[in-house]
């Protein structure tokens, strides 16, 4: 307690300092804070694979193109484009009023005008093996061989972008949305070299101000930000963003709870139920004093079964027969799984492997639903009759999912399946399931863009685990046929129909069982007006205010 009081107080000496430099404190009314348990490694966005680096590194920086919260791609730093009838060529009209944001890297001191020459220079640092970006496989439908081109990319003027692509791929929208593809400028990037993921220059509506490891990292607005309101007033509205580092979920609930932090997302083990009832909803005792927002995530929870005849052991061969996959899907109540583990803070998936909250998603089920004498019946004719005879399944997966998977294997014991669950830890698990090592796995797939092709990928023959994401092997030339068609489809409506399609072979099929869809669960003080909640679960912070 006594180190915690005087943590307190030199972040307090601090925030005193910070002041004095005109970055605000916590006691403003126009910061936003929130509290990051995982801490923050990069603001460059080269790196930026997940929430905890996307979040900051999305108030710094911009792309060509940006989400909206309903997931259209909608103009940024472009603000319009034309895509070649064969959709392989792809021109960008950039703005002529966004600027890098002031620093001592550029000549004058002042920011420098972005032009389409920083996107041909940040998308080949992308490119570069000896930038070592994670991000690289979002740029890698560019045909890096087409002429006149420098690696898929062309700046014929300042405002001009041109992207060449090997073959169409009518997502390609999507992909430039994601952090990877914020642009950089050079001057920065060679001035900084490895370390200007700790002295980032964007365009973003905020710019860094202040980072102390293991404290705090302060984002301040932007004055010369482009983007404007629909009533023409500039954005952001917020004067900063103030992030402290404190790793404990219990920690970090309090702080919430006391009013030190703004902002908490998800939900902890530890403060489920002091948050919220049994059903899900917020704690009445909180009405007034917090906001909970919620909504679909693109993230489906799902058992994957591995269908590869020549990697399945001969005692699994039986997973090859649908019947009994089939039977596992129905031996089990999804919905009170999520009522009593999860508290509702999902949906219970009884469609397919696309989900809730993806544009176009299908409502169609596909008779898999809860059914313990069916799936009986299944097994019998699948010659383990009388509840005997069925060997036992092996599920892997990690220790956060345990209860989840126990309350799984008490109900398929009802219909004669003895399920093991072999829990490893994350970094095996990860390592086994990317090389498609385990035979029936627990798996968990956030979409990287919004469009149900980054989903259905999964099962295309030519993705076979460790080259791509099938993890489960499964090869079906009626599903490669039609992903392929559905790729030459520059429309998303039309392609809806061939997904819908896609997607029913996989999940009538069993390959995979989906668990549940994810919820976009977020808690605000009652101070806080305008954010929102959006399926990617980006934080977007531009048109938040403060009470």
């Amino acid at each position: 307690m006594l180190q915690f009081c005087n943590r307190i107080s030199i972040l307090l000496s601090t925030l005193l300092v910070v002041s004095c430099t005109r970055v605000p404190n916590n006691q403003s009314t126009n910061v936003f804070r929130y509290n990051e348990s995982k801490g923050i490694t990069s603001l460059d966005p080269a790196y930026a694979r997940n929430l905890a680096l996307i979040w900051p590194v999305s108030q710094i920086f911009n792309g060509l193109v940006q989400f909206s919260d309903s997931l259209t791609v909608e103009p940024s730093i472009a603000k319009r484009w034309a895509i070649s009838t064969d959709g392989l060529t792809y021109t960008f009209y950039l703005r002529n009023d966004v600027y890098f944001h002031n620093a001592p890297v550029f000549p004058s001191g002042m920011g420098r005008r972005v032009t389409a020459y920083d996107f041909v220079y940040t998308f080949n640092r992308i490119l570069d093996p000896k930038t070592a970006s994670p991000g690289m496989w979002v740029l890698s439908v560019l045909d890096k061989d087409y002429p006149g081109f420098e690696n898929g990319c062309a700046a014929p003027n300042d405002s001009m972008l041109m992207l060449r692509l090997k073959q169409p791929f009518p997502p390609f929208l999507g992909l430039l949305c994601m952090p990877y593809c914020y642009v950089v400028p050079h001057e920065a990037v060679t001035y900084y070299g490895k370390d200007f993921g700790r002295n980032p220059v964007g365009t973003g509506p905020f710019y860094l101000k202040l980072w102390r490891d293991g404290e705090k990292l302060v984002l301040r607005r932007n004055p010369n930000y482009f983007e404007v309101d629909e009533r023409g007033n500039r954005l952001p509205y917020l004067d900063a963003v103030s992030v402290t580092f404190i790793p404990d979920k219990q920690s970090e609930f309090l702080e919430f709870i006391n009013g030190k932090i703004d902002f908490l997302s998800g939900v902890n083990a530890a403060s489920k139920d002091e948050l919220l009832t049994r059903t899900g909803k917020l704690n009445p005792k909180y009405l007034g004093k917090v906001n909970m927002i919620t909504g679909p995530y693109l993230n489906t929870e799902y058992i994957g079964i591995l269908v590869d005849s020549a990697l399945l052991p001969d005692n699994q061969k039986f997973l090859l027969d649908e019947r009994v996959r089939k039977a596992i899907a129905m031996g089990f109540n999804k919905e009170k799984m999520m009522l009593y583990l999860r508290n509702n803070l999902g949906y219970a998936a009884r469609g397919g492997f696309v989900p809730v909250g993806m544009p176009g998603f299908s409502r169609i089920t596909y008779g898999l639903d809860y059914n313990p004498s069916h799936a009986k019946e299944l097994l019998e004719n699948a010659g383990y009759s009388n509840l005997k005879g069925f060997p036992e399944l092996t599920i892997s997966t990690t220790d956060d999912y345990l209860d989840l998977f126990e309350y799984i294997q008490h109900q398929l014991s009802d219909i004669g399946i003895k399920l093991n669950i072999d829990i490893l830890p994350g970094a095996a698990y990860r390592e086994m399931l990317a090389n498609g090592k385990l035979t029936v796995f627990r798996g968990s797939w956030i979409a990287d863009y919004p469009d149900p092709e980054n989903y259905l990928a999964c099962f295309y023959t030519n993705n076979f685990a460790p080259n791509g994401p099938n993890y489960t092997h499964f090869s079906n030339l009626q599903f490669d046929l039609l992903y392929k068609k559905a790729m030459t489809l520059p429309g998303y409506n039309q392609r809806l129909t061939y997904y819908h399609q896609l997607d029913s072979i996989v999940t009538a099929k069993a390959i995979v069982i989906p668990l549940y869809y994810d919820k976009v669960v977020r808690f605000t003080s009652n101070r806080v007006d305008g954010l929102g909640v959006n399926p990617m679960n980006f934080l977007v912070l531009k048109k938040v205010k403060v009470k």
